[in-house]
């Protein structure tokens, strides 16, 4: 019995064997495919980007950006940059550099070429060419004139050549150290009074119609003056085209004149600014209708 029981063998141990079977490049699998897709996605909103921007005019691209951010001024104001000379304004506004071009340089980036379109919707890019040649010409003109005498050059970064939905548009705008007009009068400074000799001179030639438009800042007028900035805008613009007829500009060409008082700043954020006091001399292009349309404000942030 004793000899029975050693010679049983005990039971032998199970052994459970666990078999992991990878896939090949189970390292990264598939997302790869994320990855290319989002890169895809990317490219497609970029490009996207590009035609819009191609595509859209000036006042259309401001349109869409304030539908997007509402408090846009607000964010103008509090951004990187504002404390600058470009004063964290957008590519499309003029800039504050010390210079008598303004942004003229960059009005191929910044305006559509032509308000209809380009070569491929059906633009006419021959007109839009033409206009950029003139505008150039224009203010080569300008700044030869005033570049003549030591006291005029100072006074070329008061004019401002700008391509506008009408045709060409000319500021003659104030700042701390010049003003067009005496303070709260319509009584043109001496310096002034130069300013629009040199541009009778140059645009004293050829029929395209004009348009001027007074704006002043929002300074208030003191307690008992009747007058206002309405008036005062109004006839500002008249005393300057009575000063351009002087000068050579035949009366018959000035299709409009319009006083605006302060409704269009150019330094939107702040309204008292010297340079919202400005005269706009409009060049109509060739076939423009002159009554007056419905313009966005071409505005600016302070320095």
């Amino acid at each position: 019995m004793a000899g029975t029981e050693a010679s049983a063998a005990p039971p032998a141990p199970i052994i459970v064997k666990k078999v992991t079977i990878e896939a090949a490049d189970g390292h990264h699998g598939g997302a790869w495919k994320v990855a290319y897709a989002d890169f895809v996605t990317a490219m497609m909103a970029f490009f996207l980007l590009l035609w819009l921007l191609g595509a859209t005019e000036e006042n259309q691209r401001k349109g869409i950006a304030d539908y997007f951010t509402p408090t846009l001024v607000k964010m103008r104001q509090q951004g990187a940059g504002s404390d600058s000379l470009l004063g964290g304004a957008s590519l499309t506004d003029v800039d504050d550099y010390p210079n008598s071009q303004g942004q003229t340089g960059t009005q191929a980036i910044t305006i559509p070429r032509s308000a209809i379109g380009g070569p491929v919707e059906g633009g006419e890019r021959g007109d839009a060419d033409a206009i950029e040649e003139k505008m150039r010409k224009i203010r080569e003109e300008i700044d030869d004139r005033l570049s003549k005498t030591k006291q005029l050059a100072r006074l070329a970064r008061q004019v401002r050549v700008l391509r506008s939905p009408e045709g060409i548009r000319i500021d003659l705008v104030d700042d701390a150290e010049f003003s067009m007009f005496a303070l709260g009068t319509t009584v043109l400074t001496s310096e002034a009074r130069e300013l629009l000799g040199v541009l009778g001179d140059t645009l004293a030639e050829g029929p395209t119609p004009l348009i001027l438009r007074g704006h002043t800042d929002s300074l208030p007028w003191r307690p008992g003056i009747l007058a206002n900035n309405w008036s005062l805008s109004a006839g500002r613009a008249e005393a300057t085209r009575q000063e351009l007829i002087r000068n050579g500009i035949l009366a018959n060409r000035f299709a409009r004149i319009e006083g605006v008082a302060d409704r269009e700043p150019l330094i939107a954020n702040d309204p008292a600014d010297p340079r919202n006091r400005r005269i706009s001399l409009l060049l109509l292009e060739s076939g423009s209708k002159t009554r007056r349309r419905r313009r966005q404000p071409i505005t600016q942030n302070a320095d």
